[in-house]
């Protein structure tokens, strides 16, 4: 018997069927219109992009514009790509225009479905934002998509990090700007530390659509964005610390995997103190419960975090010398990312390379606070269904199953799981020998480099050719990727997600024709293509007749999205495949949650050596399993963004304080009445309201007014004449500080006066917000400990933020009108000179905010030794972003790399 609710669904449709079929009489219209455009000519198609652009100005709304603007592009995109969008892009687009989380297969075509809605978008000149993962794809969409727009008229750019300064002008001023997250963000964070209206990129947030939209806005925003200037070097702190971990046993400390969290034992704190006082870190009286040992706890707690929980090759690699992170969710380095109070330092000293200093934060932002300034929001992926509520809760953003363009013929099979690693490596190894010989494509899917390498090696001794995919070897990703396909390839990959490359059956026919042309630049195009598509299509049909591509996972990730993206590389586009994941008890999710009462179990019942348990049930749990660390992770997500929200509501004030400062012309009122306030809070502590003239403290309050506002007033005098009050000593004050303020306008000029407060105002705010941050990072970190008193930290947080951010204004305040009643009339020169220390010392902190050296800052050095020009054998093996072996200081890939 059916229950109400699935009777509901059979006679209503689900919620996601209703919003599918409301898009059908949209897409007969779009339809309607494909003759009428496909009669335009090229430049007819341009002059339709001027029509919908005067009437999207004109004020009528961009829903009643999309039919036509869709039609437009599709017609372009056929002319440009020969790529005709099918209905269901069509309809992926219009969830995208209506602000929503478009979650499409692999293969189904999303780098053009965000065609549609950008185009429509960015006809009200306001521009829009494409987000990807990273700068290869920002860069491949920017110049393939390019092609549309420039047919449709309409201009693209696109961002990479390093970019000089005119270049991402331009780029973020087009039409549609292609970028990664992370440079949108430090961008962002750029801008707000900048002395200048003209010198900011982003003028507006109008529309992003970001791809991949759950790697960028859930598994990325546990980690904020920082800016960072040097502390102090410590790296002496940090060896002598590292020395001491080895030290402890098992008892000194206890570690919990589900929450990734390692503690110490009473036992622990005993042994710590007395081995800290021998190394000299600790005074022979002191405990570690002191108020003076709260830093060096610290530092033993990220020691003990870095050799515990943070493996190398798994979280990170060590690369030039360098600790270079890895992002668990798509297997990829992070270069430039570090991890932050002195945990990233703790891991170098580990491994014993070279200690880079602690950092200073300078401005900060998280992922989930930077998109929600976009008045409109839209994402796209394959796998969003599982994350709906927190995509809801955190941004408003719908998430709609956009149906597949053709019937999905893959085979999910069900998960085998064994006793041991070794027997589950074994088992994977003989499926796929076996799928090799008969010419199937495999993909193996790995969660950590380490275990990439020991497949690897399994298959090398079996004799089986294969690629390797990891963050080691991610320059080659793309070409590895377009490969996976071909008939009888093997291909390793840690973490699939987010590749943004399609795995097509075959190979892929464009890379084919690409590296035949490079191969002989005097064949004729044509030929040479037509050559090649034959080649592929026969390759493509044996392929198809193996059974198309298989995907063998080697263990369950804690999120089922990433599982379901590595599953959705197989069957693109109607193809057939077939999936499998292969587990053992040794796994860290099963590990997790209690394997050992099941492998009790499987003892007793004599299962034997490379014995599989395959049953439904067991896939059912683990997803239960899965769906308890995606609710953990998403509540601590949560919890980062209330406290950033705290934060966040500080910081927008700040920063178009900013902006209003920036763009104004005239800043004399705002600092006049600074100024006035500073008087009526000198008065309010030396002459308290409703106190007798025999209370005042009339010297102190002479002093202070000479102190900050240069003023040198008989303020004693004053108070000893008769009837005199409070008021009108005020009136005094303020009348001999703005007729000081005002010589100082006419000695100076107007307009020099203009841009000196204008200067002032902009540093103070800098230096003050820069204090303030550092101040409520400190409060962050011991807030916590609030919850043991009974008092909810977040609360306790958000009164005491509050409170310092008060104290902040009051003290720029103070210091703004200080600075400013120093201030002396100087020669032309001088001015001059102070104008460009001003900027020189503005040019310094945004050096200091750029994440990583730019190729074109990086100094020139001596050439490899051997180094040839015209020899690329002597140029030894450096990655893309390796500095070049010929001593240019730029990174390969700008230098003899992009010649190769």
């Amino acid at each position: 018997m059916l229950g109400f609710g699935t009777l509901a669904k059979k006679v209503f449709g689900t919620p996601n069927d209703r919003k599918i079929k409301a898009t059908r009489p949209l897409i007969s219209q779009i339809n309607g219109l494909e003759d009428t455009f496909a009669k335009l000519s090229d430049d007819g198609l341009k002059d339709k992009t001027e029509e919908l652009r005067k009437r999207a100005l004109g004020g009528e709304s961009l829903d009643a514009l999309l039919p036509e603007a869709f039609a437009n592009v599709r017609e372009a995109a056929k002319r440009a790509l020969g790529l005709r969008a099918f209905d269901t892009q069509l309809m992926g687009g219009i969830f995208l225009h209506q602000g929503n989380i478009s979650e499409m297969k692999t293969g189904e075509g999303k780098t053009l479905v965000a065609t549609f809605p950008a185009y429509l978008n960015a006809l009200t000149g306001k521009g829009v934002h494409v987000v990807t993962v990273n700068e290869y794809l920002a860069t491949r969409d920017s110049e393939w998509m390019g092609k549309v727009f420039a047919q449709l008229g309409m201009t693209t750019g696109v961002i990479w990090s390093g970019q000089a300064d005119a270049e991402k002008m331009a780029a973020y001023n087009s039409d549609v700007t292609y970028t990664t997250n992370n440079e949108l963000g430090f961008d962002y964070l750029r801008d707000n530390m900048k002395p200048s209206l003209d010198q900011v990129f982003q003028k507006q947030h109008n529309f992003a659509i970001v791809d991949e939209v759950d790697s960028i806005l859930i598994d990325e925003a546990r980690t904020p964005l920082i800016i960072s200037g040097p502390a102090e070097d410590r790296s002496e702190l940090y060896s002598t610390i590292d020395k001491v971990i080895p030290l402890l046993s098992g008892d000194h400390y206890e570690m919990d995997e589900k929450t990734r969290g390692v503690t110490f034992t009473e036992d622990g704190n005993e042994f710590l103190e007395q081995t800290l006082r021998e190394h000299g870190l600790l005074e022979e009286d002191a405990s570690l419960y002191d108020p003076e040992s709260t830093s060096v706890v610290h530092h033993v707690n990220q020691a003990l975090r870095a050799h515990k929980l943070f493996q190398r090759d798994k979280d990170y690699i060590v690369r030039n010398g360098e600790v270079v992170l890895i992002d668990e969710f798509t297997g990829r380095m992070m270069p430039g990312r570090r991890l932050s109070e002195g945990l990233h330092q703790a891991i170098e000293a580990k491994e014993e390379v070279n200690i880079q200093p602690e950092n200073t934060t300078l401005a900060s932002v998280t992922f989930q606070n930077y998109f929600r300034l976009y008045d409109k929001l839209s994402g796209m992926t394959g796998t969003a269904m599982t994350e709906a509520e927190e995509f809801a809760e955190i941004y408003s953003l719908g998430v709609v199953e956009v149906p597949t363009n053709r019937p999905i013929a893959r085979v999910d099979e069900d998960d085998q799981v064994y006793r041991t690693a070794r027997e589950k490596y074994e088992a994977m190894i003989k499926e796929a020998k076996v799928a090799h010989e008969k010419g199937q494509p495999v993909l193996l899917g790995t969660t950590s480099i380490e275990k990439s390498e020991l497949l690897s090696q399994m298959l090398q001794q079996d004799g089986i050719p294969h690629n390797v995919l990891n963050a080691r070897h991610h320059e080659q990703e793309a070409q590895i990727v377009a490969d996976a396909g071909r008939l009888g390839a093997v291909t390793i990959a840690t973490n699939m997600a987010g590749r943004g490359t399609d795995i097509q059956l075959g190979g892929n026919v464009e890379l084919k024709v690409l590296e035949a042309l490079a191969a002989n630049p005097e064949a004729d195009p044509a030929e040479l293509r037509a050559a090649e598509e034959a080649k592929h299509a026969e390759e493509k049909q044996k392929v198809l007749d193996a059974g198309g591509l298989f995907v063998m996972a080697s263990e369950r990730h804690e999120s089922r999205r990433i599982d379901n993206q590595l599953r959705g590389r197989s069957g693109r586009q109607g193809d057939p495949g077939r999936t499998r994941f292969y587990l053992s008890l040794e796994d860290d999710l099963m590990r997790i949650f209690g394997s050992e009462r099941l492998d009790k179990l499987l003892s007793s019942l004599g299962m034997k050596e490379g014995e599989a348990i395959i049953h439904p049930w067991v896939n059912k749990s683990l997803e239960r399993a899965q769906a308890k660390v995606e609710g953990r992770n998403f509540d601590m997500r949560k919890n980062v963004l209330k406290f950033d929200d705290v934060m966040n509501d500080q910081r927008k004030v700040i920063f178009n304080q900013r902006r209003e400062i920036m763009a104004a012309e005239d800043l004399s009122e705002i600092v006049d009445d600074m100024r006035h306030e500073v008087i009526d809070d000198l008065l309010d502590t030396h002459m308290p309201p409703k106190t007798y003239a025999d209370q005042w403290d009339t010297a102190g309050l002479q002093e202070q007014v000479r102190e900050m506002l240069s003023i040198d007033a008989p303020v004693a005098e004053w108070a000893a004449e008769e009837g005199v009050d409070d008021e009108q000593i005020r009136e005094r004050l303020v009348a001999a500080s703005d007729k000081m303020m005002a010589e100082k306008a006419a000695a100076f000029g107007p307009e020099n006066m203009r841009n000196i407060e204008k200067q002032v105002l902009l540093q103070t705010i800098d230096k003050k917000w820069r204090e303030h941050l550092l101040t409520l990072e400190h409060l962050r970190s011991v807030v916590g400990f609030r919850g043991y008193a009974q008092r909810d930290p977040l609360n306790e947080y958000k009164n005491e933020s509050f409170q310092l951010f008060e104290t902040m204004l009051d003290s720029l305040r103070e210091e703004v009108s200080q600075q400013l009643s120093r201030v002396r009339p100087m020669t032309e020169e001088e001015q001059q000179q102070m104008l460009k220390e001003m900027a020189a010392r503005q040019a310094a902190m945004q050096q200091m905010a750029v994440p990583q050296p730019t190729a074109a800052e990086a100094p020139a050095e001596e050439s490899a030794p051997g180094f040839a020009e015209d020899d690329p054998a002597t140029w030894g093996n450096p990655s893309r972003n390796d500095k070049c072996p010929c001593g240019s200081g730029k990174k390969f890939k700008h230098c003899h790399g992009s010649l190769t």
